[in-house]
């Protein structure tokens, strides 16, 4: 059994994953879409090779939420945050 602060840290964090995850998928997605080379959709995004590698390969750890907003922007897709209470 984990303590409340604990616990609190570990939906925190698994609704940032959830949020990094979708987003990820989408840039993906888009790059995919646009059926252009690793070179190209990086200079699109404005990132390295490398880096754009690490993304379409899932590597979640090493991208914040603001990051991928922010490609996800640049990549041409909405990005819209929702806040809803949990029912009870």
């Amino acid at each position: 059994m984990c303590g409340p602060k604990f616990c609190s840290m570990k939906i925190t964090q698994a609704a940032s994953m959830k949020a990094r995850a979708a987003t990820m998928i989408a840039i993906s997605e888009a790059v995919a879409a646009w059926g252009a080379t690793l070179a190209a959709a990086a200079k699109r995004l404005g990132l390295t090779q490398p880096r754009l590698n690490d993304l379409l390969r899932g590597r979640i750890n090493k991208f914040s939420l603001d990051t991928l907003i922010d490609l996800a922007t640049r990549a041409g897709l909405s990005v819209r945050v929702e806040i809803a209470r949990k029912a009870a």
